[in-house]
């Protein structure tokens, strides 16, 4: 919930980490509010321009003005009436979010600064030995050979395309970063990406648009391409192509594209008229359009930067994610951009930018990311243990069981801040980093079915608790939990110091995920036990959690956790296909089950049988079954099981590998 009493929110994309009160990386000019009666609805602004949005108090409702400098009023208003549903109504004007490959789901590594090939592949292979279930390796600028995009240094990195070979035989993905500034002061014919720039005419002019705009940033005097010109995206595409001829890569990260400026507006000022200098200017850090990014009287292909600024980081995505569709068609690509706009969800992940090593930037994270849901870029994450400064052995710790939990699970920092890896803090601490990974891995099964749900019907993946409990007032204002879905509740420590944290439980049946005893609240705090190697999670009862839990001959093992509710039912869903082939839902090319309980009878009802790859069932759990049954049937099988009396919870181990997951009856009487 955000204070409505004179609270300012200033649209003008910046590089900017994250700070209170100033304009950031992104803009969404959209909000959503719950009514009073629990009823919501939505806004949203399509205007690109500069603005500020003021939220003012009033009795018996608070009221909101707008403040742009441009642009035309073309507001959607979405009536929900539940929170959910404006999303998916906002969601369905704006596009959803891409469907993630299931290697984006997993653990990523980052670092600036890393400095060698030599040195990135031991770090890899200190943390897989460590166990550390690692999914993708990224590389900052610091491949580039003089920061150039497009290049890679020979001096440190060698033979990068073979560095790369070596970490995909090690079933790493590779993701590399590119700027959108292009280099203009390479000798003539030496550097592809700005000679073809030129020649096809595709940079960004200065406000007499005879010039192409001259800024500054990492390899120095730079151009920018103007991704709002249709032949900017086939250059785009053209390099992209030319330089994984070269080396393999899965993705790329697009940072610096604000655009980031390190001098005001170019290296030669920007001029004095009503785009430099309007009659109204936005609260924006700097007090002026033009700092740190391009003029805003610059022109481009389709209007004035005045009028693109804000979308520029969006057009690159969109340019970022053609490009690498282009190079195989049947993947999923993957694009983290860190400046935003309404719908760059459709083509890219993101993350919340250059945070500090803070528990204060720990907390606020949270918010962060479920504010990106509702903005529909559903796969989002901060930098695990925070980017800038130095962290502490508990910071980093208590960040990697909370980013266990980001949509996007990716440590990266600085070049000047110590290690921060898994294994950076000795085995006691990469162990726990290994427990709290190896849960995420076991829940990619519920996680992958929820990123469907957001492709395909704008539903949220993480979402604050009002989201499901619309009526309890008290979840309005709890910034610090949240829900994977509808099943899951993360209740992270933010504090440091802290050994317990205090959890809001709205009403309903809860679970501990681990010791599975259950916890029928009446909506209400409880203070749990939070030791330094743990994250409080608790599913919700009602709910059918699929996990993955073995394997068996290269095939997933799942072991299926029913949560009864109050009246002794649950449902869920198993979503399988192929893990990233990009048409795999539309074709039909996918396994889909239904999961209900009733009437202590558990039903599988296969609905689609589009995937033929094998995937068994080797344990199915129950929780909260009030009476030690006397005898389960699987399939008419009279089959052994576990009964706890103290937690209630009923275990049928299965026969590994041999049952599939498909159409099953379970009976227990």
């Amino acid at each position: 919930m955000i204070n409505p009493n004179w609270t300012r929110f200033t649209m003008w994309n910046k590089d900017q980490p994250p700070l209170e009160d100033t304009n950031e990386y992104g803009d969404h000019p959209f909000y959503l509010s719950v009514e009073s009666g629990a009823s919501s609805h939505g806004v949203f602004l399509l205007n690109s321009n500069a603005m500020d949005v003021v939220l003012q108090p009033g009795t018996p409702n608070p009221s909101l003005t707008y403040r742009t400098i441009g642009g035309i009023l073309d507001f959607y208003i979405f009536m929900g009436p539940k929170p959910n549903e404006v999303i998916k109504q906002y969601t369905e004007v704006i596009g959803r979010t891409f469907f993630p490959a299931i290697w984006q789901l997993g653990f990523h590594l980052s670092r600036w600064g890393i400095g060698t090939a030599t040195n990135l592949l031991a770090l890899v292979d200190k943390v897989q030995k460590a166990g550390i279930p690692l999914s993708a390796q990224w590389y900052d600028i610091d491949y580039m050979k003089d920061k150039l995009d497009f290049t890679w240094d020979n001096k440190t990195y060698g033979d990068l395309a073979a560095t790369v070979w070596k970490l995909r035989t090690k079933g790493l993905a590779n993701v590399i970063i590119v700027d959108p500034g292009i280099s203009n002061s390479r000798p003539g014919g030496r550097y592809l990406p700005y000679d073809s720039g030129f020649v096809k005419d595709i940079f960004i002019k200065d406000s007499t648009g005879t010039k192409n705009l001259v800024g500054k940033v990492w390899p120095g005097t730079v151009v920018f391409p103007d991704f709002s010109n249709k032949k900017t995206k086939y250059y785009w595409l053209h390099l992209v192509t030319k330089f994984r001829e070269l080396v393999y890569f899965d993705g790329i990260w697009i940072d610096m594209n604000e655009p980031s400026n390190m001098v005001t507006g170019s290296i030669d000022g920007c001029p004095d008229n009503s785009l430099e200098n309007p009659p109204y200017v936005p609260a924006v850090r700097g007090n002026s359009l033009r700092f740190n990014t391009i003029c805003a009287s610059a022109k481009q292909h389709l209007s004035s930067h005045y009028n693109l600024h804000n979308v520029y980081g969006f057009q690159e995505s969109q340019a970022t994610h053609m490009a690498l569709r282009a190079q195989d068609s049947s993947k999923r690509p993957l694009v983290l951009s860190r400046s935003t706009f309404a719908g760059s969800g459709q083509y890219a992940a993101h993350w919340t930018g250059d945070n500090n090593s803070t528990f204060s930037d720990l907390a606020k994270s949270i918010p962060a990311i479920l504010r990106m849901n509702m903005f529909g870029i559903s796969m989002v994450g901060a930098d695990i243990c925070g980017f800038n400064g130095n962290t502490t052995e508990e910071l980093c710790q208590r960040w990697y069981q909370l980013g266990a939990f980001y949509p996007f699970c990716r440590n990266h920092n600085h070049k000047d801040s110590k290690d921060q890896d898994p294994t950076a803090f000795g085995d006691n601490m990469a162990a726990a980093v290994k427990k709290v990974l190896d849960i995420r891995h076991s829940l990619i099964p519920y996680f992958y079915y929820l990123f469907l749900q957001s492709h395909v019907n704008g539903d949220t993946v993480v979402r604050p608790l009002f989201f499901e409990y619309p009526s309890d007032s008290t979840t309005y204002n709890i910034n610090y939990q949240f829900m994977w879905g509808k099943c899951l509740l993360v209740s992270p420590v933010v504090t440091a110091g802290a050994t317990k944290v205090t959890a809001y439980f709205p009403a309903d049946l809860w679970y501990d995920f681990y010791t599975l005893s259950a916890f029928d609240s009446k909506g209400e705090n409880k203070i749990l036990d939070a030791p330094l190697d743990m994250i409080n999670l608790h599913v919700r009862g009602g709910c059918i959690l699929p996990t993955l839990h073995s394997t068996w001959r290269g095939n997933p093992g799942y072991k299926l956790i029913a949560a009864l509710d109050s009246t002794g039912e649950a449902n869920g869903t198993v979503y399988i296909d192929d893990g990233g082939t990009f048409w795999t839902y539309t074709n039909g090319l996918y396994r889909w089950i239904d999961m209900v309980v009733s009437n202590q009878i558990m039903t599988l009802t296969m609905t689609r049988n589009g995937f033929m790859g094998w995937a068994f069932i080797d344990t199915i759990q129950v929780l909260g079954v009030d009476t030690e049954p006397s005898v389960v049937f699987v399939n008419t099988v009279n089959t052994s099981f576990t009964y706890n009396n103290d937690t209630l919870v009923m275990t049928v181990p299965l026969t590994e590998g041999t049952f599939p997951l498909t159409n099953v009856k379970m009976k227990w009487t």
